[in-house]
């Protein structure tokens, strides 16, 4: 995506800015309304905020058209479909399956694990950063290999995971997504790149994804928030320096953002996974899967569009 391109996204979003900014505070508004008189009387049922929140016309998505054979807007902290298509396909994954890695690997090490980069995976085809030897904690690497969707990193990451399960890759990559329950998600590697001109690294369903970023947002806020950024940085166990860029340019542009991930190979086209909150401890999660190298990111704004406008109780912003 071009610099003109960017131009025309951040013009676009600003209403988007200003809006989350607006939601958030009149959220906090809200909470302190009904705080006051929770301490006064017996508590109400726990739907007595949603009946609130909810009240917002559906209609702010009825015009969204989306280049990706699926999509999802999903409520994470009411588990509710917002928008949806085709949500329960299963499709190819590309990059969007290192966030099933990296939930496996913070589910059985500890951030401060040192990851040393085999020499296997030095190799891999393009974004890599790392030579043989180099040591890593695993909170450091996956932050670079998140960011920057380093398949080196990524493959680092799964081999130490399965080497503590005494297990294999594949194996271990499905025993994380049965915990959290992802049926239509299995990966054949930990980096999603394509084993064969037919054969994804990684499969899943947009509905997945969407559990899956949560999942892996509320497990480590701290990783997770390094995607936000324009880049991100660490040093090895030896000295060395990394910084790299995130592939996302949008991550400036979106709202209260707290996990963005892409991912693009031959088979999967291009996909996008966004978390932000439109509320306090509201977060929303947004999928595309199956779009293009260049329309993953506006089908995205679209949809992060179409959100805000929804909270806001408006058919558009």
């Amino acid at each position: 995506m071009n610099t003109h391109d960017l131009e025309m996204l951040a013009r676009r979003t600003r209403a988007l800015r200003e809006t989350g900014v607006t939601l958030l505070f009149a959220s906090g508004l809200l909470a302190l309304f009904l705080f006051v008189p929770l301490r006064q009387q017996s508590a109400p049922p726990s739907s007595a905020a949603i009946v609130v929140a909810t009240s917002t016309p559906s209609s702010a998505f009825a015009h969204v058209h989306l280049e990706a054979k699926a999509a999802i807007v999903y409520d994470l902290a009411r588990k509710k479909i917002l928008y949806a298509k085709n949500a329960d396909a299963q499709l190819p994954l590309a990059s969007l399956t290192k966030l099933l890695t990296m939930y496996a690997a913070l589910s059985e090490l500890s951030p401060n694990t040192p990851i040393t980069i085999p020499a296997s995976v030095t190799h891999l085809s393009e974004p890599h950063a790392f030579s043989a030897g180099q040591v890593f904690t695993l909170s450091d690497l996956a932050r670079l290999t998140l960011t920057a969707s380093l398949n080196d990193g990524a493959a680092a990451i799964a081999l130490a995971t399965a080497a503590r399960e005494n297990d294999s890759e594949s194996s271990m990559l499905a025993g994380a997504a049965a915990a959290l329950n992802l049926a239509q998600t299995y990966a054949v590697n930990g980096n999603g790149l394509d084993v064969s001109t037919a054969i994804s690294g990684g499969y899943g369903s947009a509905y997945d994804l969407a559990r899956l970023a949560g999942a892996l947002v509320a497990k480590s806020p701290t990783i997770t928030s390094a995607t936000t950024h324009s880049s991100a940085q660490a040093v090895s166990e030896g000295g060395t320096f990394f910084s790299v860029r995130n592939t996302d340019p949008m991550v400036s542009i979106i709202p209260h953002l707290l996990l963005s991930k892409t991912g693009y190979t031959d088979l999967a086209g291009g996909n996008l996974a966004l978390v932000f909150d439109v509320g306090i401890g509201h977060p929303i999660a947004v999928i595309v899967l199956g779009s293009t190298l260049k329309s993953r990111f506006t089908d995205g704004v679209a949809l992060v569009d179409a959100t805000l406008a929804h909270f806001a109780g408006v058919a558009s912003l």
